[in-house]
């Protein structure tokens, strides 16, 4: 099976990437068909053979998520297609990332509920406060 994959090139903390079209199972570095075009992520600038792209995937191959969203940006892959999921988040991250959204929204419910409770009191009405008359005790009754 065919791929559009990015092989990095470039400078040592500045990579540039080649879009090229290789077998899957292939080395994209050394055994690729055909060099597509470049990517700087850096400055987000792009160099496709658009031409050369379409005709690839017209015969069948298939792009890698990261391909695939940047030939949506570029407006090589209709509008409509909506980007891949290119990172995927492990199942041990995922758990620790939901039990901190919950204790977070945990503390904004109890945060809201004191504010609620304070906003209340202070609304509330002030009783008034009477002196209670002396009580004087009964005489008895003898």
């Amino acid at each position: 099976m065919l791929k559009l994959r990015l092989a990095r090139v470039g400078k040592k903390k500045h990579p540039i990437y080649r879009l090229v079209v290789s077998e899957s199972t292939k080395d994209m570095y050394g055994n690729h068909l055909e060099i597509l075009g470049q990517y700087d992520p850096h400055t987000k600038a792009n160099s496709f053979n658009n031409e050369r792209i379409s005709y690839w995937m017209s015969v069948g191959a298939q792009a890698s998520e990261t391909v695939h969203n940047l030939l949506v940006n570029t407006g090589l892959i209709k509008a409509e297609a909506k980007k891949a999921k290119a990172v995927s988040i492990s199942k041990k991250r995922t758990v620790k990332i939901d039990k901190e959204k919950t204790a977070e929204a945990a503390k904004a419910e109890a945060k809201k509920a004191k504010e609620e409770a304070a906003k209340a009191e202070a609304e509330a009405p002030v009783a008034e406060v009477t002196e209670t008359p002396e009580v004087v005790p009964a005489e008895n009754k003898e």
